[in-house]
């Protein structure tokens, strides 16, 4: 279906006699009526476009229109948030000021009225911003190799001073450079350590020295100055050649996404978020050290792999060997199922060295970019 957000992209189909199986998106058509209803339109989905009755019962046989709902937020966005949408109106100097920005707003409105709300209208409108995000996020990743997104999945408590973000850090600045596209739960610890990376992915270590020291001023995102030393930052280097994507949950609102991240498929809904996640880092998935939440995405990733359920098994690869095998001893329970052959099609590896790390996810792409020109 030929989808069209843009006043523009629809003006060269008012000259035509029938038009079917398109999706405009947002558009404010009433300018158009006379056009509109000389055409006749079938099989048509409308979501939140503005119309005269007329043109609603000149569409309404044939097509699908869904109206807007009025919410504090955006139920059909056309594009990928951003950390200009979602913190317009912070200003780092006054930490305070992030409760008027929309991020803060939304999940203000979510907790009150939404989280664990019946109300078929908050329910519906939720799903529909979700499904648009989708179809953004969709969008977006279609610009890459698909066996080039990787995600670094880790826990949102880990401190910007401890050896592990460091070490994202410069997994994520790598595989940047090598062209990999790095995905993350988008929130704060280990998950900003990977967008950190990918902003910084070309710049020289003294710089990237200068980076951590301003960010080790408030190390954990409980900490007031968390999200205006990170503006802070940005401030200093306001442009990036490289994109990320974290995908958030207004879920887990209560954790400031990370603005280091230069495009934010931020859900409503945190199912959809994890399976959507882990779907498409089809180049592999590192487990950096984290707790529950990340213990749950190596289960679904785990299940998704075993059962090929999007087609490929990827790596996951385990950063930290003391931490998954004594603190968090996930790793050997996996490894033993693997050899046993109790749980199949897995790709399973565990090291303390990044250089171990990416030369993995390097071979992997390297063998199934061979299989392709194989078949």
């Amino acid at each position: 279906m030929h989808e069209i957000d843009k006043i523009d992209d629809f003006l060269p189909w008012l000259g035509k006699d029938k038009i079917a199986n398109i999706t405009l998106q947002q558009l404010d058509l009433v300018p158009f009526e006379q056009n509109i209803i000389k055409i006749l339109f079938s099989d048509c989905l409308f979501l939140g476009c503005k119309m005269t009755p007329e043109m609603m019962s000149h569409l309404y046989r044939d097509n699908y229109i869904f109206p807007e709902i009025k919410m504090p937020y955006n139920i059909y966005p056309k594009a990928l948030y951003t950390k200009e949408s979602l913190f317009e109106g912070f200003n780092p100097s006054e930490p305070d000021t992030y409760e008027l920005t929309p991020d803060k707003k939304i999940y203000n409105y979510y907790i009150r009225h939404a989280k664990d709300s019946h109300n078929i209208k908050e329910t519906l409108a939720k799903r529909l911003h979700d499904h648009s995000i989708t179809d953004a996020l969709q969008e977006f990743v279609q610009e890459y190799d698909s066996h080039k997104v990787v995600a670094i999945m880790g826990g949102h408590g880990m401190s910007r001073n401890s050896e592990s973000y460091k070490q994202i850090v410069n997994i994520a600045r790598s595989l940047t450079l090598d062209g990999y596209l790095l995905i993350s739960g988008g929130g704060p610890g280990a998950m900003e350590a990977t967008h950190v990376g990918a902003w910084f992915a070309g710049v020289d270590d003294e710089m990237l020295n200068e980076v951590f020291e301003i960010l080790s001023q408030a190390p954990l995102y409980t900490d007031k100055r968390w999200l205006s030393t990170a503006f802070e930052v940005l401030s200093m280097y306001p442009t990036s050649q490289y994109k990320s994507l974290g995908i958030p949950t207004w879920h887990y609102g209560h954790e400031p996404p990370t603005p280091f991240a230069t495009h934010i498929a931020k859900y409503f809904a945190n199912s959809v978020r994890e399976e959507g996640l882990l779907a498409i880092a089809k180049g592999g998935v590192i487990f950096t050290p984290g707790s529950a939440g990340t213990m749950q995405e190596i289960f679904q990733d785990l299940a998704q792999n075993h059962y090929q359920s999007f087609g490929v098994s990827s790596p996951m690869v385990f950063l930290d060997k003391k931490y998954w095998t004594e603190d968090r001893p996930i790793f050997p329970v996996l490894d033993y199922m693997v050899q046993h052959g109790k749980i199949k099609n897995i790709d399973l590896a565990i090291y303390d060295e990044p250089n171990m790390i990416l030369n993995h996810i390097r071979s992997y792409t390297e063998k199934v970019h061979i299989q392709t020109k194989n078949q």
